[in-house]
């Protein structure tokens, strides 16, 4: 089940719920029983080995890609 987390504008004390993912807009209580809740935004980080594409190395002349067909414009 999610966790959202939510902070009380009365106390200011930051807490963490665990909901359905349904429910995660109905209003929370505050665990010293405040009702002026808001909903704060998550942030997630994953960590893992992603390369980046690959590309074809350039040539100058003959079509390698870029302006002028590889060439240098200008």
């Amino acid at each position: 089940m999610p966790r959202y987390e939510y902070r009380c504008r009365t106390c200011g004390d930051t807490f963490e719920l665990s909901r359905p993912m349904a429910e995660s807009a109905a209003p929370a209580t505050c665990p010293t029983g405040h009702a002026d809740t808001v909903k704060l935004l998550s942030t997630v980080s994953i960590a893992g080995s992603a390369s980046a594409p690959t590309s074809a190395p350039r040539t100058g002349g003959g079509g390698g890609g870029g302006c002028c067909g590889g060439g240098c414009c200008g």
